[in-house]
């Protein structure tokens, strides 16, 4: 969601030493309302974190001066900002360990700029990240949602959903356009591993498009894999 007019833009630092991923980084986060500090360098991007107070950090692993390890275990000793690595296709281990010290997610290259910055957008809200230029508020066509009030509108009246609908109708309008899987719905709103019941997922859509009335049209199953948003079904 581009920042309002007028609105204080959040910063975002990229530590990327490939020029086109940096590139193809800055132009998405910068469409996405951030004002964007990139760098190829993992001690300069240590800096720029500790004196620019990120709203989100993006950090590949692979860096030409240093470890992205290192770089990580350095920015969380000056930043608690929602932060997403990127890693090579084979490297579960690394997955795993960047997890463990401190990352929020990650992303495997090659990847989608347009699903990094929707994967950002969930980890600042899971986290609490200020990243985000707006409100917070979420609206499509008839639908607005209030992250703050935990509220949900439908063409103007409070529609009273439970703690999950209310959580995975959010989780699907931040990220609107991208399929979903079912195992990604339940490890991102229930919690849960992949061992999960995916049927809870379907059960819960049920029970919000029948909440959401002649809206609930703007959640569609996504045959074989799970659900999305899609603004065009709003109109």
């Amino acid at each position: 969601m581009p920042a309002r007019e007028g609105a204080v833009r959040p910063s975002a630092v990229v530590i990327e030493d490939d020029p086109s991923i940096s590139e193809l980084l800055q132009l998405y986060l910068t469409r996405e309302g951030y004002q964007v500090s990139a760098t190829a360098l993992g001690e300069r991007g240590i800096t720029l974190v500790r004196d620019g107070d990120p709203a989100l950090v993006i950090l590949d692993l692979m860096l030409p001066d240093t470890s992205g390890f290192e770089v990580l275990k350095a920015v969380r000793r000056y930043s608690q900002a929602p932060l997403i690595i990127l890693t090579a296709k084979d490297a579960e281990q690394d997955k795993i360990l960047g997890l463990e010290l401190g990352a929020d997610d990650y992303m495997v290259k090659p990847f989608s700029p347009g699903e990094l910055v929707a994967r950002a957008r969930a980890v600042q809200r899971r986290t609490g990240g200020q990243g985000d230029p707006a409100t917070g508020a979420q609206v499509l066509g008839g639908v607005e949602l209030l992250p703050a009030e935990r509220t949900v509108r439908v063409d103007g009246a409070v529609v009273e959903l439970t703690p999950k609908e209310f959580e995975l109708l959010h989780y699907l309008l931040v990220n609107r356009g991208l399929a979903i899987t079912r195992d990604r719905l339940l490890e991102e709103v229930w919690g849960y591993s992949s061992y999960g019941d995916a049927r809870t997922v379907d059960v819960h859509v049920g029970q919000l498009r029948r909440k959401l009335g002649e809206h609930g049209r703007i959640v569609q199953t996504v045959w074989g894999l799970g659900y999305k948003v899609d603004a065009g079904a709003a109109r």
